[in-house]
């Protein structure tokens, strides 16, 4: 219970709103990699998940690359990139690092947001004259985001986890005082980091559930009273985490 009162006072003292290494200054750092990292993540991956999922073609090779950027050691990718592109770029190697991480989830978000649209609500669509254009945009996007939230919540969840390791090659984020206080056995400032990508987690975890709640269309709510989500999308989202493990 000492180290936790030892981290709470480290967490709380003035001297962590002042100079470089402030907490503020080092949380901007961690968001500021986080979102440039999954918004470029969801660029690529989004697209072709969608592709994917409204043609039905090539999600056995979508489940494979996303199997194996998976297996990647991020911190080892980092630091083969970094010695690959050179110090003058690191912040380059530590983004696509986590770009790669986040295009996983995405990916699987996406497509398996469209699989789980019911094929019936598709043909009913072409049969009032829609094209292939305004089904993807009025019925497959909008009845797939859920999972494509879900997705992008997993991903960001991973990003925030592991742009802790950013401080390793001198780019600052909430890691900055794990990294620098395990050589000088700084244990409260180690769990103070600690907490802090915790508390960052769980903020980023429960907006991207409201919003996730919020993407489910009004007709499926009403449809399932009394449910938090509906059973299509629940089992289209063990689905997603199937696919994308």
């Amino acid at each position: 219970m000492n180290v936790f009162a030892e981290a709470f006072a480290w967490l709380f003292s003035p001297e962590r709103m002042e100079g470089q290494y402030a907490l503020p200054v080092l949380l901007g750092q961690h968001l500021f990699y986080t979102v440039i990292s999954v918004l470029i993540a969801a660029i690529i991956a989004v697209p072709v998940g969608w592709l994917i999922g409204h043609t039905g073609r090539g999600r056995e090779i979508a489940v494979a690359i996303s199997g194996a950027a998976r297996a990647v050691p991020s911190f080892g990718l980092m630091v083969l990139l970094v010695l690959l592109m050179g110090v003058l770029r690191v912040p380059e190697a530590a983004t696509i690092t986590f770009v790669l991480l986040a295009i996983p989830s995405l990916l699987a978000g996406a497509y398996t947001g469209f699989e789980a649209v019911d094929r019936r609500v598709i043909d009913a669509a072409r049969a009032t004259g829609m094209t292939e254009w305004q089904i993807l945009w009025k019925v497959e996007v909008p009845l797939g985001l859920p999972l494509l939230i879900g997705g992008l919540r997993s991903a960001t969840l991973q990003v925030i986890a592991t742009v802790t390791i950013a401080a390793y090659v001198n780019l600052g984020g909430l890691g900055w005082p794990i990294i620098q206080g395990i050589p000088l056995r700084r244990f409260d400032q180690v769990l103070g980091g600690a907490i802090l990508v915790a508390v960052l987690a769980l903020i980023a975890d429960l907006l991207l559930a409201l919003a996730q709640r919020a993407a489910v269309p009004v007709g499926i709510r009403v449809a399932n009273p009394g449910t938090r989500t509906p059973r299509t999308t629940r089992r289209a989202a063990s689905t997603a985490s199937t696919a994308s493990a």
